[in-house]
């Protein structure tokens, strides 16, 4: 017999993990072998965990699961990951692919969905939950038919990263610290997303953050 697939399940909500991991080690060819509880300690244990596969919450502390995803097609492009997000979202969507994700499945439909999702992504195929297919592919057709490219992201993925950590309320010593980088350096990103956005002060960063699901409102 082949052994099951290993998977990391990242999400910071212990019951959300608990339930997701009954669907997934119910079935004979996937096992939970490793949990998280955040993206940075995500992505620390795929590096260092025996794993084919990385199912990462989109909206979680200290980094997304879509910055995770990032991280992780870079270090370990190897390895599959497959969002999961309260979100029904088609700017989600294209982002997890763009992330390097196989796709995405909301946690509405993960008792339905998830485990065909799973094995798409093992399958190294991308995986449209059902109820989404059509809609994205209107969505696409249309600005394909108005010569529309998709939106493109409007801040980088440092910017990013120091915009979900100023709306969790870290300081910019805080940030400086977890990013390793210069305290000068996390002013200028913050004064830069302030001037791209046209927002004025962290308040608005952080109503901004909860709107495009870097944090959870």
């Amino acid at each position: 017999m082949t052994a099951p697939a290993r998977i990391l399940l990242a999400d910071d909500h212990a019951l959300v993990r608990r339930g997701v991991r009954l669907i997934l080690d119910a079935e004979p060819d996937l096992t939970v072998v490793a949990e998280a509880s955040d993206g940075a300690q995500a992505t620390a244990l795929a590096r260092s965990t025996d794993i084919d596969l990385a199912i990462l919450d989109i909206a979680m502390p200290r980094q997304t699961g879509l910055q995770a995803a990032r991280e992780l097609s870079r270090s370990r492009p190897e390895l599959r990951t497959l969002m999961l997000t309260m979100y029904d979202n088609e700017q989600f969507f294209f982002e997890a692919l763009k992330a390097g994700a196989s796709g995405y499945v909301p946690k509405s439909v993960a008792d339905r969905d998830l485990v065909e999702a799973c094995r798409a992504a093992l399958r190294d195929e991308p995986f449209i939950y059902p109820g989404a297919e059509s809609a994205l592919i209107r969505t696409y057709l249309d600005r394909a038919r108005a010569g529309d490219r998709l939106p493109a992201r409007p801040i980088t993925e440092r910017e990013e990263e120091i915009l979900k950590l100023v709306a969790e309320g870290h300081s910019s010593k805080e940030i400086a610290r977890l990013l390793v980088i210069s305290v000068k350096t996390v002013e200028r990103h913050r004064a830069n997303l302030l001037q791209k956005l046209g927002l004025r002060d962290r308040l608005e960063l952080t109503r901004y953050a909860i709107r495009v699901g870097l944090i959870e409102p």
